[in-house]
């Protein structure tokens, strides 16, 4: 679905605006300081406390209505699932609190996300014994990639709420992942499947100069 304005020919050249000026950070290797860090350390390298919540996307906000919202989660899994968002909203509910870090450099600390674990996600559809990666997609048509390990992480959150307010259409509402440990561009937004693979498939911006893994302590900003 695209935002109420949208005009397709001006929305291309917007995008590829976006995007093209996303790459050129990459091959420039922009922002990159060379510094590794521990995790002790709460402020990765390079990166800069905000208090508010800065918007970034690909210049399309796909208008979603939670009534017609719904996620696939797929692939080599024993138990493929469908959920409508009141489906989602009769699983078990968690609240949990964590850091975000952008690959642009700002990072905000202690946000409040409920919604559904990856754990019990993962419970439910039990991933066969061959899958090592996990694909996100989104309504915009957005793909990423983040490895199975990673999902699984207890602080990665399929999210419906932030600070106990519905997520917002601009932050990726009504659902998105959020997976502190990575930069921000691996939490998808406007989510509409998880997919489960053994192979790896790089997503959008993996595939134009980002790192395949995004680990914002050892600053893989770019591949």
């Amino acid at each position: 679905m695209m935002a109420d304005d949208d005009k397709p020919g001006l929305l291309g050249q917007i995008k590829a605006k976006l995007v093209g000026s996303k790459e050129k950070w990459a091959r420039e290797g922009r922002l990159l300081t060379g510094v590794a860090a521990a995790r002790s350390q709460r402020l990765p390298p390079g990166q800069r406390l905000v208090k508010d919540w800065p918007v970034l996307d690909l210049g399309v906000q796909p208008s979603v209505p939670a009534d017609v919202w719904r996620l696939v989660v797929d692939g080599a899994v024993l138990n493929p699932l469908s959920w409508s968002f009141a489906d989602f909203l009769a699983e078990p509910q968690v609240d949990d609190v964590s850091d975000i870090h952008c690959v642009t450099a700002w990072s905000r600390y202690d946000n409040r996300w409920t919604g559904v674990s990856a754990q019990h996600l993962l419970a439910l559809v039990q991933p066969k014994p061959a899958v090592r990666h996990v694909i996100l997609h989104g309504y915009d048509g957005y793909t990423t990639n983040v490895t199975l390990e990673n999902f699984a992480a207890p602080d990665v959150v399929i999210a419906h709420a932030w600070e106990g307010r519905p997520l917002t259409r601009e932050h990726g509402g009504p659902v998105r992942l959020i997976v502190p440990r990575y930069y921000f561009w691996k939490s998808a937004k406007w989510l509409k499947r998880i997919e489960f693979r053994a192979d790896d498939k790089p997503g959008f911006w993996e595939v134009r100069g980002y790192h395949n893994q995004g680990d914002p302590w050892t600053e893989e900003r770019y591949s």
